[in-house]
């Protein structure tokens, strides 16, 4: 039984896919794209030495391409910030004295204790502060 070179490459390119799955390395998706490169060769008729170059130049481009793309992609942060983290930087109104011991403000509609960041600063009600970090359900602003 003689199976053609394409069908080889073919079960190389999901022998490579299977751990692309399990394991999450995209460079294996990068290599099972060039292997189908590899069986798309042979199916047209490209010899061996063809076949194996068109499979390590897809490879390999493919690598040189989106490995930088995606690893710059998964340092940036995300635009759109949730939780806590869409509330820093906020403006707060002062309900009550908010000093280095604590207080209350009203930040996003909803009311929040606060402590003050300068701890011999103090801000009376009706004050607008911004609020720097959160710490646990504590606001700290200034």
């Amino acid at each position: 039984m003689d199976i053609d070179a394409w069908v080889w490459w073919l079960i190389g390119a999901a022998a490579l896919g299977i751990p692309l799955v399990l394991t999450a390395m995209p460079e294996l998706g990068m290599l099972s794209v060039g292997a189908v490169a590899g069986a798309v060769t042979a199916g047209l008729g490209g010899g061996t030495v063809l076949q194996v170059v068109v499979f390590a130049a897809v490879s390999v481009a493919l690598i040189a391409v989106v490995r930088p793309v995606a690893a710059r992609q998964r340092s940036q942060r995300p635009e759109l910030a949730t939780g806590v983290d869409a509330l820093k930087g906020r403006t707060a109104v002062v309900l009550e004295r908010v000093d280095g011991s604590g207080g209350r403000i009203k930040l996003a509609g909803e009311i929040w204790s606060a402590r003050a960041l300068d701890t011999d600063q103090a801000y009376e009600a009706g004050h607008e502060v911004d609020v720097v970090e959160i710490d646990g359900a504590t606001a700290i602003v200034m």
